[in-house]
């Protein structure tokens, strides 16, 4: 089992296969700070690290004993086209999410969350994609995002409002060709969502 979690263009990989004794990037997941990881994946040498831990149902929980956890939802969005919403941030093309707030179920957060960034209404939920994991800096501190990512669908054929105030400067339908482009300048994580969605060469 591996579950990764990334950090920009680099990734963590949580792993309960064995590991290459020895080498600069293995290490158990016991044994190894934050500190130490993010030191890590500071060196050119290193692009990928492998933190081992024997048991695959405690990879994750392990982890997040190091690092404070943010827990979020977004959506994989389609119009009646078969087009995917998409959003345009700090330029990088991104898929609309945002934090769940304390009153609310992963669900409903999702779908405010791409209500908010979007201006898209009528939206259904489709069913769970899964999660994917990354380490930001927020007010200083690192943290892990787990963001709940969601299928679903809109017949909404109206305009598309970014929301500004939260960095995002476009939003935005794209087909087959225009996600291959979008992906190539996305994130990993994002990157790996579109994978299930279009074929990429």
């Amino acid at each position: 089992m591996k579950i990764p979690i990334y950090v920009s263009e680099k990734a963590i990989y949580l792993t309960d296969e064995p590991i290459v004794k020895g080498a600069n990037n293995c290490f158990a997941l016991k044994e190894i700070s934050l500190k130490e990881i993010l030191r890590l994946l500071k060196r050119r040498d290193v692009q990928v690290l492998f933190l081992h831990h024997h048991k695959a149902d405690k990879l994750l929980s392990n982890f997040r004993k190091k690092v404070k956890t943010v827990v979020a939802g977004g959506g994989r969005v389609s119009n009646i086209k078969g087009e995917v919403l998409f959003i345009y941030r700090n330029k990088k093309w991104d898929l609309p999410k945002g934090r769940i707030e304390r009153n609310e179920t992963i669900e409903e957060g999702a779908l405010r969350e791409v209500k908010e960034e979007t201006g898209v209404k009528k939206l259904k939920l489709q069913g769970e994609i899964g999660p994917t994991y990354h380490l930001f800096k927020g007010n200083g501190e690192t943290k892990l995002k787990i963001t709940y990512w969601f299928e679903m669908s809109t017949t909404y054929t109206g305009s598309l409002s970014p929301e500004k105030a939260e960095g995002i400067t476009k939003a935005v339908w794209l087909g087959e060709e225009q996600m291959k482009k979008a992906s190539a300048k996305s994130y990993a994580n994002i990157a790996s969502l579109l994978k299930q969605k279009i074929k990429l060469d």
